[in-house]
């Protein structure tokens, strides 16, 4: 009789299936990345303040952790990958999309459309290799229209705080010899698949509303940074984002309308599987992991 071969000291495939009517959805992890939680992390809270709630949350007070989920959708019609991670462009930590999307029986060929929600590095590094191919060569790749007209804009980037240049280069480099499909918040992407205007964290971002046979779910990218936080603190403004007051108006907009409606959601920097509800809680929120389904 053979033994099974046991994976000593390796974690398990970072990949989560749950249906969505008669579509799939598929969480998805790329890795994360530990540092000490910089000063400031929170512009508009006390960093003693912010240390706190992290201990709150069961976090280290001076540790900043980032998590990276991308999410995939198995449609009739083929498999929609929201966002990318970062490819072989990222911290060592981080790039495991493709073996978890392979792991999860997904091949790059076989996805047929890529949705960006905005243009930061851990979200389109990973639509290329370091040779500049196509990781998913037969997808469409579709961007917030927004996006587009902020960070391939000259006069932007010449604006911008020299702390914010490198983020332009790498969007240029990386989007810039790509084709792309361009979309407007309230567009219908795909059947199934709506644009949700979402911005502050980035001028474009946009969130993508996803429904299938009465059953409806939001990936929501990155109106917070790790949820834990900035669902029980809405008003923080995280350091990460361009227009802070917008990101909060976002924010609580997206966050009132999934509690209201009990509305499923996926966050790029949850721990993972990254899939969730929220209560309303005052004038602030709860994170509910959603249940785990076999």
């Amino acid at each position: 009789m053979e033994r099974s071969i046991k994976q000593v000291g390796k974690q398990a495939p970072g990949f989560f299936r749950y249906a969505l009517g008669q579509f799939t959805a598929i969480a998805l992890n790329d890795g994360t990345l530990t540092r000490d939680r910089p000063d400031g992390f929170v512009r508009n809270a006390g960093d003693a303040d912010v240390g706190m709630a992290f201990a709150e949350a069961g976090m280290p007070a001076d540790k900043l952790t980032l998590t990276f989920n991308p999410l995939a959708i198995e449609t009739p019609n083929g498999v929609v990958l929201i966002d990318t991670g970062f490819g072989e462009s990222g911290p060592p930590t981080a790039g495991h999309l493709l073996a978890n999307l392979q792991a999860a029986g997904i091949a790059p060929e076989d996805v047929t459309t890529v949705i960006i929600s905005h243009f930061h590095g851990d979200h389109i590094l990973g639509l290329t290799r370091k040779d500049g191919s196509k990781i998913y060569p037969n997808a469409r790749l579709m961007v917030p229209q927004a996006e587009c007209d902020f960070w391939l804009d000259d006069a932007a980037m010449k604006a911008a705080p020299e702390s914010a240049k490198s983020n332009f280069e790498v969007a240029r480099k990386t989007m810039g010899s790509l084709e792309m499909q361009r979309f407007a918040w309230g567009e219908t992407i795909l059947p199934g698949f709506t644009a949700v205007q979402a911005d502050g964290h980035t001028p474009g971002m946009s969130a993508v509303e996803i429904e299938s046979g009465g059953e409806q779910m939001m990936y929501v990218a990155d109106i917070t940074n790790n949820p834990l936080l900035f669902v029980r603190h809405p008003e923080w403004q995280a350091m990460f984002d361009i227009d802070p007051e917008r990101t909060i108006a976002t924010r609580r907009r997206l966050l009132d309308r999934a509690a209201a409606e009990h509305l499923r959601l996926h966050f790029y920097h949850a721990p993972f599987p990254a899939t969730a509800y929220v209560v309303k809680n005052g004038n602030a929120y709860e994170y509910l992991p959603a249940p785990w389904t076999a």
